[in-house]
C-alpha cells in the first residue's frame, strides 16, 4: 500500500529510544522529514545517526512552553508541520497501592499533558495543512491489567479519552487525530527483552495465557498502523483507539 508520505513534515516525541524511534526510523524512510525529540540530548544526538536528514530538538514538552517551543523550530526549519506523534510517556510508576499525589502529577505529565501540549501548540499549523495526530497509548487504559501500575493506567485511559473527545473539535479544523493502544511489545531494552533474558519459561506461559496469537508483538506492527493513520487512506479515520495487543484484552 502507498502511504504518499514523501515530504510531509512529521514530529515525533519521545523518540531517542523504544517506539518512538523505530516510528521515526520508519516515517524517514517513507520519505517524511522526521523531527525527533526527547529530553535527554545525548541519547538525542546517537537516535540522530540512524535516521539521516532528520532534525533533532530537545525539550521536555510535559511543559507548555518547551512544546511550544519545538513546534515553533520545527516551523522555523521546515515552515510547515502535516502530522505528530505523541508517543512521549512511560510505564514507570510506583506499585498499584501505593499512589501519591506527586506520583500522580509526575505521571500524568509524562503520559498526558506530553499529548496535550503538543496538540495544543500545533493545532494552528495542522489546521493549514489539514494534518493528523497519533498518540501512542496503551491497552493499560482499556482494561485492568494486572500489576500494571494504576495511575499509569489511569493517565492512559485520559489519554484515550481526550483522543474521542477533541476529535469533534479538531475535526472541525479539518485535523485528524487516533490513538494507538499497544499490548506487550518487544524491542531492545524494553520490559519484555528484559524479562525474556530473565526467565524465558515464565514469559511464554504468560504468552500462552494472556494473548490470542500466542507472542509478543513488535516495533514494526506499531510503525504500519502508525504510517496507515498519517496516509490519505485513513482520511475518514479519527476520533479512534485502535488496539494493537495480538487478543489480550477482552473487552
Amino acid at each position: 500500500m502507498e502511504l504518499n508520505l514523501s515530504n510531509k513534515v512529521v514530529i515525533v516525541t519521545g523518540s531517542s529510544k523504544g517506539i518512538g524511534l523505530s516510528i521515526a526510523r520508519y516515517l524517514s524512510n517513507e520519505g517524511c522529514k522526521v523531527v525527533i525529540n526527547g529530553r535527554d540530548i545525548k541519547k538525542l544526538k546517537k537516535a540522530q545517526l540512524l535516521i539521516p536528514n532528520c532534525l533533532a530538538i530537545s525539550a521536555d514538552v510535559s511543559v507548555p512552553s518547551e512544546a511550544k517551543r519545538l513546534i515553533n523550530e520545527t516551523i522555523k526549519a521546515y515552515g510547515h508541520i502535516n502530522h505528530i506523534i505523541c508517543n512521549a510517556g512511560s510505564g514507570k510508576s510506583v506499585s498499584p497501592g501505593n499512589e501519591t499525589y506527586k506520583e500522580w502529577q509526575n505521571v500524568f505529565a509524562t503520559n498526558f499533558w506530553t499529548a496535550t501540549n503538543m496538540v495544543e501548540s500545533a493545532k494552528s499549523f495542522l489546521a493549514s495543512t489539514k494534518g493528523s495526530i497519533v498518540c501512542i497509548s496503551s491497552i493499560c487504559g482499556i482494561e485492568y491489567i494486572p500489576d500494571a501500575p494504576i495511575t499509569y493506567s489511569v493517565s492512559k485511559s485520559a489519554l484515550n479519552a481526550y483522543v474521542k473527545s477533541i476529535s469533534r473539535p479538531l475535526g472541525k479544523r479539518n485535523i485528524r487525530i487516533n490513538a494507538i493502544a499497544p499490548g506487550n511489545i518487544l524491542f531492545e531494552g524494553s520490559v519484555w527483552d528484559r524479562k525474556i533474558q530473565e526467565n524465558l519459561g515464565n514469559v511464554e506461559k504468560i504468552l500462552e495465557r494472556d494473548v490470542a496469537l500466542n507472542k509478543l508483538g513488535s516495533t514494526e506492527d506499531i510503525c504500519n498502523l502508525t504510517g496507515y493513520l498519517l496516509s490519505s487512506h485513513a482520511n475518514f479515520v479519527t476520533g479512534a483507539v485502535w488496539t494493537i495487543d495480538g487478543g489480550q484484552i477482552r473487552g
